[in-house]
């Protein structure tokens, strides 16, 4: 059965990714140990495994990412946990680095917290095989 997450959700949960990417509130320790679950771990984009005290511990610095987050998507996979996928372009340096996004959260008590993110490089040429083979783009998500 497919679960459609309500429009509400979805914009929620938008909001609640894009403040991982916003130096304002992603440096806001306050905010993050609301939004940040205990058992939070992360896969990053550069192959690293990072603990919820890791991620917290990040020291502010610039974040240069592109939003509203591209290819935002959202799928229920019970009532109270969501997989969020995203394509990210941040610049790091003045290179842009490209990774594919996927994160789960789960709906508590408080509101929705983040339990895992994952993050893999790629080319930046998302719908590159839609476009070679003449499929279409919701084909090649398949």
């Amino acid at each position: 059965m497919v679960m459609t997450p309500s429009k509400e959700d979805r914009e929620l949960l938008q909001r609640l990714e894009e403040e991982l990417w916003r130096e304002e509130t992603r440096f806001d320790q306050r905010r993050m140990n609301e939004v940040i679950a205990e058992d939070f771990f992360e896969f990053g984009r550069s192959g690293r495994y990072y603990r919820r005290e890791d991620t917290l511990a990040t020291r502010p610095q610039p974040i240069a990412a592109v939003l509203p987050l591209p290819d935002f998507q959202v799928r229920l996979l019970t009532p109270d946990v969501a997989q969020v996928t995203y394509n990210t372009a941040v610049t790091y340096d003045g290179v842009v680095e490209h990774a594919r996004r996927s994160s789960i959260w789960t709906r508590t008590a408080t509101g929705w917290q983040l339990r895992f993110h994952q993050g893999t490089p790629f080319n930046g040429k998302a719908n590159e095989a839609a476009e070679r083979y003449g499929a279409s783009r919701a084909e090649v998500h398949r």
